[in-house]
């Protein structure tokens, strides 16, 4: 099964590079790019997963309607994006639920962090999706990791996915590998594992060149936009094609 998830938060990563973005545009920002996101999973008649900030889901009521209405998952990406504290674990959960109607099961932490698992569990999540394990300089460092799922302190994790060799295959690999190369590296993942779980966020569907507002290095900026739309339209073309069967995280967790 092809998990494909989406990080929707208050877009804040800019504030990394040095500059600022006011709260009204971090919301605007995101919100059109889950929309054409959405639009894109509905062409396919795909079902994914939404990894929502309690930040965000309040004030993006439009976009939680469309992820019930069409079918996907919402799980907890912490309350706001870049403040966390233990607690957080248990009240993004329960605003997601308020806001929602529906129940909560899965957790990412913002920025793929390193979180405690037993807190996960006491605060009712059933699985968590917070590792990427690879080595990326500065930021990972997971080569002792499971590559594929794995139980720990009773949640069940579910790391991004990274090809046999360990080589990455989040939003980043995607927007600067040539997407044939990309698609290969998924091929050879999800013959050898029987599934894929890869992540991107809204923000990644706007225009991130501008230098002035967001400061991003091209490596970040590359195929943004209008590119990333069409990226990612090929790409799910690409999966249905090849017969690929796609799902929530909280399916694939409830077939295990």
């Amino acid at each position: 099964m092809v998990l494909l998830s989406f990080d929707i938060e208050e877009f804040d990563m800019a504030f990394e590079y040095g500059r600022t973005i006011s709260f009204e545009d971090q919301i605007s920002i995101s919100t059109k790019g889950t929309n054409l996101i959405l639009d894109l999973l509905a062409k396919y008649q795909f079902k994914a997963t939404f990894f929502c900030t309690a930040t965000f889901a309040q004030h993006a009521p439009e976009i939680l309607r469309r992820i019930n209405d069409e079918g996907h998952e919402l799980a907890s990406h912490g309350y706001y994006h870049s403040n966390f504290i233990p607690e957080h674990l248990l009240t993004s959960r329960q605003e997601l639920e308020r806001l929602s109607g529906r129940e909560i099961k899965g957790y990412r932490m913002a920025r793929m962090m390193p979180v405690d698992e037993k807190e996960i569990k006491k605060a009712g999540y059933v699985y968590n999706s917070s590792i990427n394990p690879t080595w990326l300089p500065g930021r990972y460092n997971n080569l002792k990791v499971s590559r594929t799922y794995f139980d720990q302190e009773g949640v069940i994790q579910i790391p991004a996915s990274v090809s046999p060799m360990r080589f990455p295959l989040f939003w980043l690999s995607f927007h600067n590998l040539p997407l044939w190369l990309y698609k290969y590296l998924v091929k050879r993942t999800y013959k050898k594992d029987g599934y894929l779980n890869v992540y991107f966020h809204p923000w990644e569907f706007t225009d991130l060149h501008d230098q002035e507002r967001f400061g991003f290095p091209g490596y970040v900026s590359r195929n943004s936009g209008v590119q990333m739309v069409t990226r990612m339209d090929n790409f799910m073309q690409w999966i249905k094609l090849n017969n690929y069967p796609t799902g929530t995280i909280s399916a694939f967790v409830s077939s295990l």
